[in-house]
């Protein structure tokens, strides 16, 4: 369990440092807006004549329909105010994944484009090889953290052992299955069936 919660933490942990890297990125090589005032989008910027509004996601996996409609509602909004500029360029609207391949054959998907790894970070830096670029870096502040993280867990999962051993294991260190099967799925006294 800690290692499927820690999965997901770093999952989290990662994606938020790609997107953060992915709107440096951009506001460094295009001007570009970071962290746009608009609900779901992250960068703003103008390219060969055209207002891009691009939310940047970690993976191509963007979720289940409703989040995917959200993500379009979010665009159709944001390109509806910028609209109303008078001195407005041409909007287009990207969902830029920091890392991962196109699933389908075509980038564009109507309302928005879709560009994944090497695409996206080409579109947004310049730079065809900046995909590549990236991963040193990235991999140098992971093996930072990476000793300090395995101390911590070890930690935890002593602690977990502890504590597991103290309340589901008898003397003999044999796991006390009934204990154990009433602690994750007994239902309180207030809910116990009625008879």
């Amino acid at each position: 369990m800690l290692d499927a919660y820690l999965s997901s933490q770093e999952e989290s942990l990662l994606g938020r440092f790609l997107e953060g890297l992915a709107v440096f990125t951009a506001e460094k090589a295009q001007g570009a807006k970071g962290k746009s005032s608009t609900t779901g989008l992250d960068i703003e910027m103008d390219k060969a004549g055209i207002r891009y509004l691009v939310a940047v996601k970690s993976g191509p996996s963007l979720g289940n329909s409703d989040q995917i409609e959200k993500m379009k509602d979010n665009f159709k909004t944001a390109a509806k105010v910028y609209r109303q500029n008078k001195d407005a360029l041409p909007v287009r609207c990207v969902n830029g994944c920091c890392y991962g391949k196109q699933a389908t054959k075509s980038e564009d998907h109507g309302d928005y484009l879709k560009l994944c790894g090497q695409r996206f970070w080409q579109f947004i830096s310049d730079d065809a090889e900046f995909y590549i670029k990236i991963v040193e870096p990235i991999g140098h502040k992971a093996k930072e953290r990476n000793s300090e993280f395995l101390a911590q867990y070890e930690l935890v999962v002593d602690a977990f052992t502890d504590l597991f051993r103290k309340h589901f294991c008898g003397p003999d260190n044999l796991i006390l299955w009934d204990a154990l099967v009433k602690h994750s799925s007994q239902a309180p006294a207030s809910q116990a069936p009625a008879n």
